[in-house]
């Protein structure tokens, strides 16, 4: 016989057993209380785009500063859903679509506002020269603009000489780089070699199905990203001083919390 009791514990035969949030039920427990912020949270999290544009107006119309609703309402849902992420409760599309969300709502904040909102940091992305297959990059695209950095994005088939010059020009905190086919990875070692070779050094954070952590332990400025959610919390780690040495005993399999925490 199953019974109910108040506090939603299932009891069988005498054993308790805690009943299982859903991901919506588990999302709820972490929005902010104020109902303005709430909402947008909310429609973040469901990545409804339109439910963004709508709770921001309402808070906009409410007093709210545009820039401010970005840290606010916007950046809190997002931590909403990279946190359940993190938890193994939502997926990558649900941060996706999420992401996607959040976007629209910082480009209706500038725009509201005629003012740009600070980013943590300036991070180039491509993927290697010869592979076309962008979806690992456009999802590490996705989670550090949802995490608030500046990402210039290279696209796919991305020759090596643009990656040396966009490094030059744009002066990132960190550069990353995915690649699917073992046939094209190599040019990660030939970014790299390049990189030294000018005098540049940044953390070169690689992955995607073709890398391994052997391979890019081979040359000087690689860490090894085993997960897209890896590149945020790299560049957080980044921000707080850590070196490449400390990044790679951080996020490599032989040392550190694999979590990044």
């Amino acid at each position: 016989m199953l019974i109910v009791d108040k506090e939603g514990i299932l009891i069988r035969y005498n054993v308790k057993m805690e009943k299982t949030m859903t991901p919506e039920e588990a999302a709820a427990e972490l929005y902010p209380k104020d109902e303005l912020y709430k909402a947008i949270a909310e429609a973040i999290f469901e990545g409804e785009e339109d439910d963004v544009i709508e709770g921001l107006e309402a808070a906009i119309a409410a007093g709210k500063d545009p820039i401010a609703l970005i840290d606010d309402a916007l950046m809190v849902g997002m931590k909403v859903v990279t946190d359940l992420y993190d938890q193994g409760v939502i997926f990558l599309p649900n941060v996706m679509m999420s992401a996607d969300a959040m976007l629209e709502g910082i480009e209706f904040c500038k725009a509201e506002s005629g003012a740009s909102p600070e980013t943590k940091g300036k991070i180039v992305v491509h993927v290697a020269e010869g592979d076309v297959h962008d979806i690992g990059k456009s999802i590490v695209a996705a989670l550090l603009r949802a995490a608030g950095y500046e990402v210039v994005d290279l696209g796919r088939d991305c020759p090596v000489d643009e990656v040396i010059e966009a490094v030059k020009k744009e002066k990132p905190m960190m550069l990353t780089g995915t690649a699917l086919m073992t046939t094209t990875m190599y040019a990660f070692k030939e970014v790299n070699d390049r990189l030294v070779e000018g005098g540049l050094s940044l953390p070169f954070a690689c992955g995607g199905g073709a890398v391994n952590q052997d391979f890019v332990e081979t040359y000087s400025l690689g860490v090894y990203g085993e997960e897209a959610a890896d590149a945020p919390k790299m560049a957080d780690a980044i921000l707080k001083g850590a070196t490449i040495a400390d990044l790679r005993a951080k996020f490599h399999n032989h040392g550190g919390d694999k979590n990044g925490n």
